[in-house]
């Protein structure tokens, strides 16, 4: 029974992560509305929705084994605000993204900003791997080929629905901003600057 069980369970996950790739991984694709969602707003003309402080919904608890082997766990980040980009070396947008993640990555880890990646899809940990390599990115991801990690997040929240996601999490572990698609550095800075201004709360 226990076989069946985990049989199932990746099953699940394999089948949710692979309609993101087929709904996502797009530069171009259009996103899913949320203005509709109780607490949510989106910005006109552009893929990001915000949570105002007091509507949002807790992050899950996102763990794993990094790339190069190290544990992490995004509560062990709570007091910083978290940059969290979900990608996969096989997907176009995520290598367009990528030299603008690490930019602001290294503007902003000396000023209480952690970013961590969540790899999806390679099988391969080695391609992601020469991702990272040949992309100059320097902050952690957890690598999650099943996409068990992303299916920690609650639905109706500010979930990752697409291949690239970028989602922004504040100091107190909560999820604040999210935006579909590849995003350039600007976009990035964009969403993280509102969330760095806010005290601790």
């Amino acid at each position: 029974m226990s076989g069946t069980k985990h049989s199932r369970t990746y099953l699940a996950a394999a089948t949710t992560v692979a309609a993101f790739v087929l709904a996502g991984c797009s530069s171009s694709g259009s996103s899913a509305s949320s203005g509709n969602q109780t607490g949510f707003v989106s910005s006109k003309g552009s893929r990001i929705s915000t949570a105002a402080l007091g509507h949002r919904q807790d992050a899950p608890d996102i763990s794993g084994t990094t790339l190069d082997g190290h544990s992490a766990k995004l509560s062990d980040y709570r007091g910083k605000v978290v940059v969290l980009n979900i990608w996969g070396s096989w997907c176009d947008p995520c290598r367009g993204e990528a030299k603008g993640l690490e930019s602001v990555w290294e503007k902003y880890q000396s000023q209480g900003v952690q970013f961590l990646g969540i790899n999806t899809r390679d099988v391969d940990r080695a391609n992601a791997v020469a991702f990272e390599t040949n992309k100059g990115v320097t902050f952690p991801s957890i690598y999650d080929p099943d996409g068990t990690q992303i299916l920690k997040f609650p639905k109706g929240s500010l979930n990752p629905q697409f291949i690239p996601t970028t989602i922004v999490i504040d100091r107190g572990g909560k999820l604040a901003a999210r935006a579909f698609g590849a995003q350039s550095a600007d976009v990035i800075e964009s969403m993280l600057q509102p969330v760095l201004a806010e005290q601790n709360h």
